[in-house]
């Protein structure tokens, strides 16, 4: 069978360029079905799995329609002409990664809007004039509230993972920005499951839409191989995580806390293994950094909860571990999505306790996965074939320790973080009254017969 080439696909010479300098040469199975449609102009419903390439399936023909459309046209400020919706920041990001250097080849301009960080940097940019925004749904609202944005220029609106907008309740504001957006625009909606009202979303906003299922809605991607790991006890399971942490590939592994993720990547960095984790506790710094220094290599494991990990699309995930099980079926595939990606191989691994057998064989079921557990120990031989060459020990950076009740230094530092956020230091009650006087601007404050006032609860007598 002979694989059609993205120029017979009818992708624009200068985007094939660009695609082969990304390293890509060949199209997936989701862009050869959809391309020529979504190309077109048509309506798209794309139902693939995480890793199946839909980014550039929706990339592509967005850039390389509207190219077309600006070509002479001219740029207006904060009336974007393409938008793309994802349901977490990290994904944004990456869409926008994705999407830029093709953009670049066809003089258009990105930007990213989500929620977590100051939006005047997203403001000047709409000012500055953007093509494509690619956002999460709270902040764009936000902005659209402002009057800052406008959605009537719009041509062409992408919803990535449509499914998971569902889960975490953005449907309500999804269908409000999705009703600001001109009628006959072109709609691509790509979602691994069409349940929760996403197919409402279907029904109300695309029109004549043609459908494109690369895999069967609950089908793992095929070369994703499974494991269920028996362990003895809490001590036996502590060890084998370890274990599998410590080889020299990229591996992620899934907590259901976010407490226990912070512990448990602090635990094996201690251990030598440098670790990094991402849960919804992080600011936005903070997420961005991890989640480079794993993208990058710096560090080779990441330990994440299932939210903060749905926006993750890393290449070259050797290893997924389930330490924690999910609680059902469908997080358990969205977890195992982020191996096996872009064509390449991946192994999944759930560790069980044996008080969790019987749920997890149930989950297993309705995933449709058919595995069949092993009782291992930390040196089992199925275990060290997949941890392969353990990497050299890293010495861990000593960590700043801050004692109870803090020094001198830490108490100007938290007065003024106070006084930034414009908070008052919290007071305790005292016996003496004198500590409980009123003041007011710093001054305090005298009842009617001049002496000073105090914040006691009581009201003061009124004599008539």
């Amino acid at each position: 069978m002979t694989t059609m080439s993205f120029s017979q696909l009818g992708v624009p010479q200068a985007l094939v360029s660009t695609l082969s300098k990304m390293g890509i040469d060949t199209p997936f199975p989701i862009q050869i079905d959809t391309l020529p449609d979504t190309l077109s102009g048509r309506d798209v419903l794309g139902r693939g799995k995480t890793g199946s390439g839909k980014t550039l399936a929706f990339s592509i023909p967005m850039v390389a329609r509207l190219a077309g459309e600006l070509s002479g046209g001219k740029r207006r400020s904060g009336r974007p002409l393409g938008l793309v919706l994802a349901p977490t920041r990290e994904l944004a990001t990456q869409i926008t990664n994705v999407m830029k250097p093709l953009a670049e080849a066809m003089g258009l301009r990105v930007t990213t809007i989500f929620g977590g960080v100051s939006q005047n940097r997203q403001v000047q940019a709409l000012r500055d004039g953007v093509d494509i925004v690619v956002a999460t749904p709270g902040r764009l609202e936000d902005l659209k509230n402002q009057k800052l944005l406008h959605l009537d220029a719009i041509e062409i609106t992408v919803l990535d993972e449509a499914d998971h907008m569902a889960d975490l309740g953005f449907l309500p504001v999804v269908t409000k920005i999705l009703s600001a957006t001109p009628a006959g625009g072109q709609r691509l909606l790509f979602s691994a499951t069409l349940d929760n009202g996403v197919n409402k979303l279907v029904d109300r906003f695309l029109q004549n839409e043609v459908m494109h299922a690369v895999d069967d809605e609950n089908s793992p991607v095929a070369k994703m191989t499974h494991h269920v790991f028996e362990t003895s006890g809490l001590d036996a399971k502590k060890e084998l995580v370890q274990k599998l942490a410590s080889g020299t590939g990229r591996r992620i592994l899934f907590m259901r806390t976010k407490h226990h993720a912070k512990k448990l990547a602090r635990t094996l960095t201690d251990a030598g293994i440098p670790s990094v984790d991402l849960h919804g506790n992080l600011s936005q710094p903070a997420r961005d950094r991890n989640l480079k220094a794993f993208s990058d290599g710096t560090v080779r494991v990441l330990v994440a909860t299932d939210v903060a990990a749905r926006g993750v699309h890393v290449d070259n995930v050797d290893l997924v571990i389930h330490v924690d099980p999910p609680m059902e079926h469908k997080a358990y595939l969205h977890r195992s999505g982020r191996t096996a990606r872009a064509g390449a191989e991946g192994d999944v691994i759930t560790i069980c306790l044996p008080t969790q057998k019987g749920d997890l064989a149930g989950l297993l079921r309705k995933a449709d996965i058919k595995v069949v557990p092993v009782l291992v120990t930390a040196n089992s031989p199925e275990v060290l074939s997949l941890v392969g060459e353990i990497a050299p020990y890293v010495k861990p950076a000593p960590r700043e320790h801050h004692h109870q009740g803090g020094g001198q230094s830490q108490g100007k530092n938290a007065q003024r973080k106070r006084a930034l956020q414009g908070d008052r230091p919290s007071t305790h009650r005292e016996a003496n009254p004198q500590s409980r006087r009123a003041t007011r601007d710093g001054q305090p404050v005298r009842d009617r017969s001049g002496r000073p006032a105090t914040n006691s609860r009581r009201q003061p007598q009124r004599t008539h």
